[in-house]
């Protein structure tokens, strides 16, 4: 299943959110500002991004530039920050199976939904 977490009052969410509904896909919309990912959860999606956390930052939000900038936080303190602080997590992110990708241009959502495609046809074959 196919998931985006979603901020409707972002453009660029509302935008992979529009890709998403034309794709004809089944997906499930998060809206992670009122149901944040714990700690363990934004761990696994950082994983699955396979980025490090501090690139999951959004660093013009006022809350990073007035408590975080600057600051050399480990990894664990950057997720237990956007877990404190879910407007710090960048947007949009689609997740399908073990990937994802933070979704700001269609050629992004499109290289998502080709691979949820080339798994799907995989698990068909074996």
């Amino acid at each position: 299943m196919i998931q985006i977490y979603h901020n409707n009052r972002c453009t660029k969410s509302r935008q992979a959110l529009q890709e998403l509904e034309n794709s004809n896909r089944d997906f499930e919309v998060i809206y992670y500002l009122e149901t944040p990912p714990n700690r363990a959860q934004l761990t696994e999606l950082i994983k699955k991004l396979a980025i490090k956390p501090f690139e999951l930052i959004r660093k013009t939000e006022k809350i990073y530039i007035e408590n975080y900038k600057g600051k050399n936080l480990t990894d664990l303190e950057w997720i237990d920050a956007m877990v404190k602080n879910p407007v710090l997590i960048e947007r949009p992110i689609i997740v399908s199976g073990d990937k994802a990708v933070i979704a700001r241009s269609t050629e992004r959502i499109k290289e998502i939904l080709v691979e949820n495609i080339t798994d799907k046809r995989h698990e068909n074959h074996d």
